[in-house]
């Protein structure tokens, strides 16, 4: 159809990395397996993630780009890292002690997240306030995790599943915004103003959202 504007990739990074991260919370709670979420994790959280970052990239969005993109790859990661370690203990020929993973390297790969996340956090805040709630929210989500895995403190994994679906959820609540601006013609889902400074100029795929 001419005469219709670009879509906004960010209804699609959202989506999948709202619905892997409610899955895995799922898990941690003792919902359900693992099985499930490595597959959710390979195509949405990972593969439409990753799609949408380089459909952010097109729109010009720095922001959205990166957190896509590396958040994308973080799911593909972690799939993987099951995947290695369900065929070491297992026994799997040719997977040798190079690939060995325990749980404090799981450890440490969060770290790494929680840096990047850091990183981030500061950024979103300039975005608007629900993109620095989420972000918020998953900033304490990772360091949770990172105690759960290098500290031992397995007791405070509910509190930090509980912290994450708020996350996931808050994810979705973005999505819908930009969902209903575009269905609706009217903002239904404020997302609030930015936590620091005033509001930067929009993204172009935001603008997009607005037109």
């Amino acid at each position: 159809m001419s005469g219709v504007g670009q879509g906004n990739p960010a209804v699609v990074g959202l989506a999948g990395f709202g619905l892997t991260t409610l899955l895995l919370q799922f898990h941690n709670l003792g919902w359900c397996g693992t099985g499930v979420i490595f597959c959710t994790a390979m195509m949405l959280g990972g593969g439409a993630q990753i799609i949408a970052g380089f459909q952010e990239f097109k729109c010009g969005n720095n922001f959205g780009y990166s957190a896509f993109t590396v958040y994308g790859a973080f799911w593909l990661a972690l799939g993987l890292i099951w995947l290695i370690s369900d065929l070491q203990a297992a026994a799997i020929p040719g997977i040798g002690s190079h690939l060995k993973i325990t749980g404090h390297d799981i450890g440490m790969f969060l770290v790494g997240f929680t840096l990047y996340t850091l990183i981030m956090w500061f950024a979103a805040m300039r975005v608007h306030g629900m993109m620095a709630f989420t972000f918020t929210t998953l900033l304490i989500g990772f360091i949770g995790l990172d105690l759960v895995f290098l500290a031992g403190m397995k007791s405070i994994l509910t509190l930090t599943a509980i912290v994450l679906i708020v996350c996931a959820l808050s994810a979705w609540y973005m999505m819908a915004h930009v969902i209903y601006l575009s269905v609706f013609g009217k903002d239904i889902l404020p997302v609030g103003k930015p936590w620091i400074g005033a509001a930067p100029d929009p993204a172009p795929a935001l603008k997009d959202a607005h037109a």
